[in-house]
């Protein structure tokens, strides 16, 4: 159905701060509540029904219906008192949770009434259809050609990176196999050069010998073969951990993943990353593949996906080919707001042009602050790579749990594909095929419908996740703005806040300080006791005036990309070889209303007072020790 698309008002997609728009949350959950009950109904009319007027008035059923009441009482209880509230317009500034968009809870909700499970087309035809379409809504947001592209929901981006890596392995590993089973096809290569072979070039020799395919597969990495052949697979310092359990699942073994300095803005440095690859070349190594973030789970910054993927188009004239992953698991969805009304990505020069018309920003000036012509080309970049991790539970609004992984060519799922008899046969004309291709074996059709439904409201483009994005970039920007050297007066002392970097996205991190403090350690403990405030564990969560989360950088996991930042605060290199970390607060701008400039200034002096007494009560308790 082709929806006609309205001016999109964020404020009617959320059940709201005070539950402002509980009435319509009822009406349309009561709808479709009503509709399943109805289908139920008009099912076989001729059988009566099983639970009879004399069931309903007996003693045991209304002492079960009365002990169900209690224990949801207790479940009720539960939720409301040890919650956190990422619900709130301005007092919420931590993990990667907020509102859920209200179309998606409601869809989920109504698919559970069915309970499809969308690994097998017969148990799900309706949301194994609905999945599939996702996939496809997904690969157009990544601007990958319609037709030859394919997508689907897995549990989260840790599944999702695994897959990536699963791909990764198999599609390297199958020109080995092929000269095994059909050396026709790669004669006169030598195994260097069957393990720099680019992704196309083996997809395009799998596609002339479909009759041999399972023998090649056979033969393959999935095998056990050939995984110490297979080289090293390089990751940014800011990677997710995820990649060390899929690299210890998979096979390739953690000694064979690399990590790769970050710059001091937490940007894989791209000269170091062509670097390594060379020393690593050099001595005969090949490289599995290169990962790029899209927004970092401790930073939310931008890896330059244009550069990595310039780097290879440089290095295979050398004969040197890698297969590039984008974990962008949680700035996939920012894509939406760099494509225009027709899904076509928008010229640099046009971006003011469409943002005005559309929309996004209610201050333009929060806009040039943000957006940088490296962040532009990186999210432009993505549609020239194998795979990429994108979580609707994260920047789509999705309930949990939604995780997603889009492949730029299809004839790749046949590199990994199982199929189950008793589950799909192998030449059926089947919709919606999916378990044959994916890592799970149960999968919840609700979340299909939950994501579907979303997708539809919000279209993946300026004119409905767009302005999402953007009016969580603008209120990331108020609030790294409200951060920047602001000052609290503490039992004589200046208290400083000092903001980590420019954000790329939404994420803003940062510390306080107290001015004049030269010792690194103190520092830290004064933002972790800061953390314990605000957060479980020490502020009660219900009345905490403002949560945040917070995070180490390292030097095991960061090396000294932190330095220049510590160095800002006054502190010395031997300071920092001393303490070894430096403690960060979090915050995930994930906010959709706190983009209007008068929701923020309301919420400002609140955040300002709670952080205020959050700090009066460290300095108290450090005066009575």
């Amino acid at each position: 159905m082709n929806y006609q698309i309205p001016e999109i008002n964020l404020k009617a997609l959320f059940l709201g701060d005070k539950g402002e728009n509980v009435d319509l949350f009822k009406e349309i959950l009561l709808k479709v509540v009503d509709e399943h009950v109805g289908w139920r109904q008009n099912y076989q009319p001729q059988d009566l029904p099983v639970i009879t007027p004399y069931d309903k008035t007996s003693q045991s059923f209304e002492d079960t219906a009365n002990h169900m009441r209690s224990v949801f009482n207790e479940l009720s209880s539960k939720l409301r008192s040890e919650s956190l509230p990422w619900h709130t317009a301005g007092r919420f500034w931590g993990h990667m949770n907020s509102e859920t968009l209200m179309p998606a809870i409601i869809a989920y909700t109504a698919a559970m009434l069915w309970n499809g499970n969308n690994v097998a087309y017969e148990s799900s035809p309706g949301t194994s259809q609905m999945e599939e379409e996702v996939g496809h809504h997904l690969c157009k947001m990544m601007s990958y050609i319609e037709g030859k592209s394919w997508g689907h929901i897995c549990a989260d981006g840790s599944i999702a990176n695994l897959e990536g890596l699963w791909y990764a392995r198999n599609m390297k590993s199958l020109p080995l196999a092929i000269k095994e089973i059909a050396p026709e096809y790669v004669k006169g290569k030598s195994d260097w050069e069957l393990l720099n072979m680019s992704s196309n070039a083996i997809l395009d020799i799998m596609e002339k010998i479909p009759d041999r395919l399972d023998d090649i597969k056979a033969k393959s990495a999935r095998s056990g073969r050939y995984l110490n052949k297979l080289g090293k697979w390089l990751i940014p310092q800011t990677k997710h951990y995820s990649w060390l359990k899929a690299a210890d699942i998979i096979g390739i073994g953690l000694d064979n993943v690399v990590a790769i300095d970050v710059d001091s803005t937490y940007h894989m440095d791209i000269e170091k990353l062509e670097a390594t690859i060379r020393q690593l070349t050099a001595d005969n190594i090949p490289i599995l593949g290169v990962v790029g973030v899209v927004g970092s789970t401790e930073e939310g910054q931008i890896d330059h996906i244009h550069k990595i993927v310039e780097l290879r188009e440089k290095l295979e004239k050398e004969g040197i080919y890698y297969y590039i992953h984008v974990d962008a698991a949680y700035g996939g969805y920012a894509r939406a707001i760099f494509l225009d009304e027709n899904d076509e990505f928008i010229a640099f020069d046009k971006i003011d042009e469409v943002y005005k018309k559309h929309n996004i920003f209610t201050d333009m000036n929060l806009k040039n602050e943000w957006l940088t012509e490296d962040i532009y080309n990186a999210f432009k970049a993505m549609s020239q790579v194998e795979t990429i991790t994108i979580d609707p539970h994260k920047m789509g609004y999705i309930p949990y749990s939604a995780g997603a992984i889009v492949i730029k060519d299809s004839r790749m799922r046949d590199a990994i594909s199982y199929f189950a008899t008793y589950v799909f046969e192998k030449d059926a004309d089947i919709p919606a095929l999916l378990g044959a291709y994916i890592l799970e074996g149960s999968k919840a059709g609700a979340t299909a419908a939950a994501v579907w439904t979303a997708h539809h409201v919000l279209p993946l483009n300026v004119t409905g996740y767009g302005k999402l994005m953007g009016a969580s970039i603008e209120g990331a920007y108020r609030f790294y703005n409200f951060l920047k050297n602001r000052k609290f007066n503490v039992d004589g002392k200046v208290i400083v806040l000092h903001p980590l970097t420019k954000p790329d996205f939404n994420m803003v991190d940062y510390v306080f300080n107290e001015e004049g403090n030269t010792d690194l350690e103190k520092m830290n403990k004064l933002n972790h006791d800061f953390f314990d405030y605000a957060s479980y564990v020490k502020g009660d969560l219900y009345s905490n005036e403002f949560i945040t989360s917070h995070t180490d950088f390292a030097i095991p996991d960061y090396g000294n990309s932190p330095l220049e930042f510590v160095n800002s605060l006054g502190f010395s290199r031997a300071e920092w070889d001393r303490a070894e970390k430096v403690t960060i607060l979090r915050a995930c701008a994930l906010s959709p209303y706190a983009h209007d400039a008068k929701v923020f200034e309301e919420f400002a002096p609140k955040i300002e007072k709670a952080m205020q007494e959050k700090l009066e009560k460290i300095y108290l308790i450090e005066m009575n020790e």
